[in-house]
């Protein structure tokens, strides 16, 4: 099932607080991006991240959900409707996030 346009019109609305926060369309989904770096994605109407240290300690009891079938476990982020909390959240994963890889 591919994500709907309206949820991830939804979730940017709730991360709308953080500056340079991008998406881009893949397969039916979309990965979200912040300062250029991958957070996560929106997958069967579900934003999952990608599981830092800091995303595990800020959302202990979170479920690990994969994205799709192979897919590495990622944070299922259930609380999105607290803004200042997904601002929070996303600013401190940043420093763990890995680097962008070049395109060729």
């Amino acid at each position: 099932m591919a994500s709907s346009k309206d949820y991830l019109e939804y979730i940017l609305e709730q991360l709308s607080d953080l500056d340079d926060i991008t998406h881009r369309a893949m397969m039916g989904e979309y990965i979200i991006y912040y300062r250029g770096k991958i957070i996560g994605g929106i997958y069967d109407n579900r934003f999952l991240i990608k599981p830092v240290k800091t995303a595990i300690a800020m959302i202990p009891n979170a479920n690990m959900e994969r994205p799709y079938e192979g897919a590495k476990e990622m944070v299922l982020v259930e609380d999105v409707e607290n803004r200042a909390f997904l601002k929070e959240l996303v600013e401190a994963m940043y420093e763990e996030l890995p680097a962008a890889k070049k395109r060729k």
